[in-house]
C-alpha cells in the first residue's frame, strides 16, 4: 500500500519541473507557496517588488532546489512592468503553467475620506487590476501552447461578505470590494477559458484572517489577538487543487481558522 508521501508525489507528477509564476512571493501566502511548489516539483518565478526578500527566499531554500527559484522584480499594479514581465517569460522559459494571483495590499482609509483617491487607485490596481493583467498574459500564453494550465487566485472570505468590524477596527473600505470583484472574475474566468475550449482550470481560495503583513502598521493593535491561519496552510489549498485531476474543476475553497467567528 502506497503512503501518503507517495502517493502525493505520484499525483504531482505531472506538474514536475513545470513552471508556476507567483506574485507577492517575497514574503506570506506568496512565499509560503512558492516554497510548497518547488518542494513538490516546480519551477517557480517568484514576482514581488522587494528584491531584497526574493533573495532571502531562494537562499533559504535547499541548495539543490534553489535553481528552481528565479526572483523576478515586478510592480504587478503598473501593467507596463506585467507585459515585459510576462514577455521575458515567454521568451526565456516558454511560458507559466501555473499562475498563483497572491498579491493583495490594504491602506488605511475610509471611503467618505476627502483626498484619498491615491490610496483607493493603489488597492484597486493591486488587487483587481493585478491579477486581469496576470491573468490574461498566463492564460494567453497557456492557450497558444496548448497546455494543461491552471490559475489560483487568492481571494479572501471579505469577498463573500462585508465584515462589519466597525467598532473595533478602521474601516476596511475599498478592500471588500476589490475582493467581491475577484469573486466575479474568478466565475467569468472560468466561462472564458471554456468557452475557449482551453485546458486551462482556475480557482478561487478565500482565507479568513492569515498571520501576514498585509495589514498596515497601524492597526496591528487591533488584530494582534486574531484567530489567523498559517501561510502554510494556504500553501497546502494550493497543493490540493493543482494535484486534483485534470477533468475536476475545484472553483473555491474557504478556509478559516477554528475561533473565528464570522
Amino acid at each position: 500500500m502506497l503512503t501518503s508521501a507517495i502517493r502525493f508525489h505520484c499525483i504531482m507528477e505531472r506538474w514536475h519541473n513545470k513552471l508556476a509564476v507567483v506574485t507577492g512571493a517575497s514574503g506570506g501566502i506568496g512565499a509560503a507557496c512558492a516554497r510548497a511548489m518547488i518542494g513538490a516539483g516546480l519551477r517557480v518565478v517568484g514576482l514581488a517588488r522587494r528584491e531584497a526578500k526574493l533573495k532571502e527566499l531562494k537562499e533559504s531554500l535547499p541548495k539543490d532546489l534553489q535553481k528552481n527559484f528565479i526572483p523576478r522584480y515586478c510592480d504587478i499594479s503598473k501593467e507596463e512592468q506585467v507585459l515585459s514581465t510576462f514577455d521575458w517569460i515567454e521568451r526565456e522559459l516558454e511560458g507559466a503553467d501555473v499562475l498563483l494571483n497572491n498579491a493583495g495590499i490594504t491602506r488605511e482609509t475610509e471611503l467618505v475620506t476627502p483626498g484619498n483617491t491615491k490610496k483607493l487607485q493603489e488597492v484597486i490596481d493591486t488587487n483587481v487590476m493585478g491579477v486581469i493583467w496576470c491573468t490574461r498574459a498566463a492564460f494567453n500564453n497557456m492557450l497558444k501552447r496548448d497546455v494543461e494550465g491552471h490559475v489560483v487566485i487568492i481571494n479572501s472570505i471579505a469577498g463573500q461578505q462585508v465584515l462589519n468590524f466597525i467598532d473595533v477596527l478602521p474601516s476596511f473600505n475599498i478592500y471588500p470590494a476589490t475582493k467581491f470583484a475577484i469573486t466575479a472574475l474568478t466565475e467569468t474566468y472560468r466561462q472564458e477559458f471554456q468557452l475557449h475550449k482551453s485546458k486551462v482550470r482556475v480557482t478561487g481560495i478565500c482565507p479568513g484572517a492569515v498571520n501576514t503583513n498585509i495589514f498596515p502598521e497601524e492597526i496591528h493593535f487591533y488584530v494582534k489577538d486574531m484567530a489567523r491561519l498559517d501561510p502554510s496552510n494556504i500553501a497546502d489549498a494550493v497543493l490540493y487543487a493543482l494535484r486534483t485531476p485534470q477533468h475536476v474543476q475545484i472553483h473555491e475553497i474557504t478556509i478559516k481558522p477554528m475561533g473565528e467567528l464570522f
